[in-house]
């Protein structure tokens, strides 16, 4: 709770219809998608300026007050969970797109800007924005940034960082810096947007964004085949890239695929079941390349590699196939997943996979365990579903069991615990899988400076006792 003199000096930064108390906003922004904790803010505030924000960060440094950042609250890692009595500063309502310069193929973005509405911008000027994900219609600019987020056409566009010319932020001290100001070269020293991209909100909060556009993409066929093991999966993607080019490359399990048929009320797409299923999206512009399509897929099932498959016929067949793979997330959200973000080099991925798969086969025997990812860029997701008769914090506890064992081995294979979920409060305490302690001791390094009091989402990718380094 606010003291008095804390709630009134808050009050002469935001009138009372941007400053909310009340306990069912409070629990609707201080949360994500994620739900093994109990949001506890303090209070929500909805900035329209730099300058409010500006003052709110600096009203937290003076009163000793945590902030938590708040865009799309679609993290899957607690990366935007309030749970220390901080702020939460939603960036809902700056949400403004200006300053488009076609020459340079970009557009500033103020934070709160929805992804799915930069996606819109560009196709109405006849440009794309290539980052996409499930919860495109949702997410937002800002927390783009600070998650660096990727989903499914990494494996051609690469992650949001890619995508970010330049960058407004204010730090935890209360400066507003100006990173790279848009430019496409610039030497001139350390370049701190690399700094808060991917940072999660604990050096500052990012404002706004100069982003990039480009080209739309050519004619692309979309395909779904039925594989009858994981181990199958590397081989079809090195068949398909060798031959042509990828937009996306995406797996999933059947199991995946039962919960999306049945949250979707639809009819599986292939005539018998298999154990895995990928979906492709290939460059197809010329008729030559049409044909590599289909003597590709006819190379992957006399291997073996393929038992079935479906080629989309048209733009609403394809969007019904890509909804199978979108679908997953919200079809398993009331389940209550536990879920594992991890990636390994493409190279070491078809051996990791039969690792982990026996790993999981021996100590989740009592859960249902669902596997898909952006398996082309060699990041899988991994979601045990809580049974409906355990306790959530008996649930929690038991997956943290196993994950000694799953990030051992993602430590064996020099992997990342997290792909693209961040760290966030879930993952914070095995960062050192994949972080050394002199990483961790310079991103503390790091923090200290850009945040001096420790006020910006405390206690999410880092520890705040230091018992990390």
């Amino acid at each position: 709770m606010l003291s008095p003199n804390q709630l009134s000096s808050l009050q002469h930064i935001f009138p009372a219809d941007r400053l909310h108390l009340d306990a069912a906003t409070c629990e609707r922004y201080g949360q994500d998608w994620t739900r093994y904790t109990t949001p506890q803010a303090a209070a929500i505030v909805f900035p329209v300026s730099i300058d409010e924000v500006q003052a709110v960060v600096r009203w937290a440094n003076v009163h000793g007050v945590g902030i938590v950042p708040s865009g799309g609250r679609t993290g899957l890692s607690g990366g935007a969970v309030a749970t220390q009595g901080e702020i939460v500063v939603s960036m809902d309502r700056m949400n403004c797109m200006d300053g488009f310069d076609p020459l340079a193929r970009t557009v500033r973005c103020q934070a709160g800007v929805v992804t799915a509405a930069l996606q819109q911008f560009a196709a109405d000027h006849g440009l794309y924005y290539p980052v996409d994900f499930a919860s495109s219609g949702s997410s937002q600019i800002g927390g783009n940034i600070a998650t660096n987020a990727g989903g499914i056409r990494v494996v051609r566009y690469g992650m949001t960082r890619e995508w970010v010319a330049g960058l407004t932020v204010v730090t935890g001290s209360g400066d507003v810096l100006e990173c790279n100001l848009g430019l496409t070269k610039n030497n001139t020293g350390y370049d701190f947007r690399h700094l808060f991209i991917g940072s999660e909100g604990t050096l500052g909060l990012v404002v706004a964004a100069t982003m990039r556009l480009t080209d739309p993409p050519p004619f692309t066929t979309v395909l779904l085949l039925a594989l009858p093991g994981l181990a199958d999966i590397m081989a079809v993607f090195h068949a398909f890239r060798s031959a042509l080019t990828l937009q996306a490359f995406e797996f999933f399990s059947d199991l995946a695929l039962t919960h999306v048929l049945a949250a979707e009320q639809s009819a599986a797409p292939l005539a018998e079941r298999q154990p895995f299923y990928v979906l492709l999206e290939l460059e197809t512009v010329t008729p030559l390349q049409d044909e590599a399509v289909l003597q590709v897929f006819a190379d992957c099932m006399a291997q073996g590699w393929v038992c079935d498959g479906v080629i989309a016929q048209s733009q609403q067949q394809a969007k019904a196939l890509w909804r199978l793979r979108e679908g997953i997330s919200a079809a398993i959200t009331p389940y209550t997943p536990y879920k594992n973000d991890i990636s390994v080099v493409l190279s070491r991925l078809p051996e990791f996979v039969a690792r982990l798969q026996g790993l999981l086969a021996r100590d989740y025997p009592d859960f249902e365990v669902l596997w898909y990812g952006h398996i082309g860029d060699g990041n899988l997701h991994i979601n045990v579903l809580k049974p409906a008769s355990w306790a959530l914090a008996d649930f929690r506890h038991a997956c943290e069991q196993v994950n000694e064992q799953v990030f051992a081995l993602v430590a064996e294979f020099a992997g990342s615990m997290s792909a693209e979920h961040g760290v966030g409060l879930l993952k914070r305490d095995y960062l050192g899988v994949t972080r050394s302690a002199a990483d961790i001791a310079l991103m503390r390094g790091v923090k200290a400076v850009f945040d001096p009091n420790d006020i910006m989402n405390p206690g999410k990718l880092l520890q705040l006792d230091g018992s990390d380094t």
